[in-house]
């Protein structure tokens, strides 16, 4: 079976930040991601995790105002600065939690604006981040996210998140792979997933719809974990949903039955 992670922004959601590192912890996880870790110190989040026994393998670079509906500042030529700025943020964190990989959404493609600007500015912004990233020796991400959750979201597709990439030329961007997500988007996970292999650098999880736990849905979910063995794919593999009753009765999809 392949190593399974935590998302603490959105598995464990109901308890306090700081206590979510024990709470996965106690639910047997040996590894985390989490999305935005910047409202809390570094040290708080390292002693939580030493504390635990835990491993942080993601977290997002800063995405712009959430709360607002900006879901990333990518593909933004008005908040290029604030992108850059975000990227030194990212790696003030990353560097002393240990951290191998940030995620880099694209966000919504701003109205108005001519979109070969748009893209430009998105792979631009793309090649700096991995710049940045590689000196620290960390991964950049690149994910794709379905437009009928994120209406807008610029990178829809896996294909779309790869043309950004390969656009980008750094060697250092590599696809996260949302099962859920590709599933609104396109379908085809599999053979999707076997091809896309080498350009893969993390996978996610949810079923769909509703975005639960897999194993609630219609995702063949033993089907895919297996066909992860047989292909190869030696990477973590991270539940981003929102538990469908309370988080610990809903693990048999990474720990079976209990």
């Amino acid at each position: 079976m392949p190593r399974f992670a935590a998302n603490l922004s959105m598995m464990f959601a109901e308890v306090p930040f700081l206590d979510r590192f024990d709470a996965a912890a106690k639910a047997g996880f040996k590894a985390v991601e989490f999305q935005f870790p910047y409202p809390f110190a570094v040290s708080e989040i390292r002693q939580r995790l030493d504390a635990n026994g835990l491993t942080v393998i993601l977290h997002n670079f800063p995405a712009g105002d959430w709360a607002a509906g900006e879901r990333g500042l990518t593909c933004l030529p008005a908040r290029v600065q604030d992108f850059r700025d975000g990227v030194a943020r990212a790696l003030e964190y990353a560097v002393p939690l240990g951290v191998e990989r940030l995620n880099c959404l694209s966000g919504i493609a701003p109205a108005g604006e001519e979109p070969a600007r748009v893209w430009a500015t998105l792979t631009d912004n793309l090649r700096y981040a991995a710049q940045q990233a590689a000196s620290a020796g960390i991964r950049v991400m690149v994910e794709a996210c379905n437009s009928r959750d994120i209406p807008g979201f610029l990178l829809d597709t896996s294909a779309r998140a790869i043309q950004a990439i390969d656009d980008a030329g750094a060697a250092n961007l590599w696809l996260q792979y949302d099962i859920y997500h590709m599933q609104r988007a396109e379908g085809e996970l599999a053979a999707t997933i076997e091809r896309l292999l080498p350009r893969i650098g993390h996978i996610q999880v949810a079923d769909n719809p509703g975005r639960h736990q897999p194993g609630t849905g219609e995702i063949n979910y033993p089907f895919l974990f297996d066909r992860l063995d047989k292909i190869g794919y030696d990477g973590w593999v991270a539940g981003e949903y929102n538990p469908q009753g309370p988080t610990a009765d809903g693990l048999g999809w990474c720990f079976g039955q209990r």
